[in-house]
């Protein structure tokens, strides 16, 4: 059974009027007893029941999403579950337009924007570049009153409204502490394997891999990073080529896609086992190289929850609303070939 005000007012021990309050966020409530339902929201798991509301006021919300084409496995999910959200538009009264862009090209995102905004749709959710044209294009969509969310990778600079994706910076301390815990005594440089730097994602994970690894390996060489461009042959033969050139190289960290690519080279080198391998996103390929050992740790963040987050959000803006912040945390998972998840297929 879905958990409902009653449920927050009784964990939080508050009145049902204070609960109303806080979803609202409307004044008059003390900053410890607002953290008090907070905390039963994000314990509980309550999530708003928006379509309710949305039919009682008889609103649509035409949304715009915009998404990187190209074989990167991971945006292909997420691209997966904005379509899915799109077949639920009758029950969740949004009409969801989806526009494509090529990978890593700020001009065609900028201009996909502007695209957008003649839409006059009520939000924007993009993933973003972080360039100043695409800053730009973001802030007068906001000028016009259309709320925008960063998905996956952040817009800081901007005047977006929200983020929906996971702490990077986080994300890179996690995988370099994961790193340097698994290299033990193993002599030897590490790789860093990023898809661009252009994006703020990946330059959030170097910065927090990087701390990481001073605190847990002193000392250990960390070479230059190297672009694959999310395309799993760019990174195979980036991969292939560190192999040949390092052979002492002790781990490689995959920050961004391509897992496929990292994966055939350190099978081709016979040294897949021998290599510690820290990569992104659980997909059919990465966990059956988490299982076979070639890989030894994956973070995951949950695409579906970023999607129904970036709406939520959207729709929210779009009524004046307040964002409920523990509802709309995306977490880093980890997986060990130990705690994989049941294999959906």
């Amino acid at each position: 059974m879905r958990p409902t005000v009653h449920d927050i007012a009784a964990k939080a021990g508050v009145s049902l009027a204070t609960v109303d309050r806080v979803l609202n966020n409307r004044p008059g409530v003390r900053g410890v007893t607002r953290d008090k339902v907070e905390r039963a929201i994000e314990t509980l798991g309550y999530v708003r029941d928006v379509a309710a509301a949305n039919l009682a006021k008889s609103r649509s919300y035409p949304l715009v999403f915009i998404l990187p084409e190209g074989d990167n496995t991971f945006m292909r999910g997420l691209a997966a579950e904005v379509e899915a959200a799109k077949a639920r538009s009758a029950i969740e009264r949004t009409a969801i337009t989806i526009l494509s862009v090529p990978a890593f090209d700020r001009v065609a995102l900028a201009r996909a924007l502007g695209e957008a905004r003649a839409l006059g749709p009520a939000g924007v959710a993009v993933v973003a570049i972080d360039a100043p044209e695409v800053v730009a294009a973001v802030d007068a969509l906001r000028s016009d009153g259309i709320a925008v969310v960063t998905l996956v990778s952040d817009l800081p600079g901007s005047t977006r409204d929200h983020f929906a994706g996971v702490d990077n910076v986080a994300a890179g301390r996690t995988a370099g502490a994961l790193m340097g815990r698994f290299l033990g005594g193993r002599d030897g440089p590490v790789a860093i394997v990023a898809g661009s730097m252009l994006v703020r994602d990946h330059r959030d994970r170097v910065e927090g891999f990087s701390a990481a690894m001073a605190e847990s390996a002193a000392g250990r060489q960390l070479l230059p990073i190297v672009e694959g461009h999310d395309d799993p042959a760019e990174v195979e033969r980036l991969v292939g080529g560190l192999m040949a050139d390092h052979a002492d190289l002790a781990g490689i960290y995959n920050l961004g896609a391509g897992n496929r690519g990292l994966i055939a080279a350190l099978e081709a080198s016979g040294r897949g086992k021998d290599v510690c391998a820290v990569a992104h996103e659980l997909t059919p390929h990465s966990r059956a190289a988490l299982t076979s050992g070639t890989i030894d740790a994956l973070l995951n963040q949950d695409a579906g929850h970023e999607v129904r987050s970036a709406i939520r959000v959207l729709k929210a803006r779009a009524d004046g609303l307040a964002v409920i912040s523990a509802q709309e945390r995306i977490r880093i998972e980890i997986f060990l070939k130990d705690n994989l998840p049941v294999d959906p297929a």
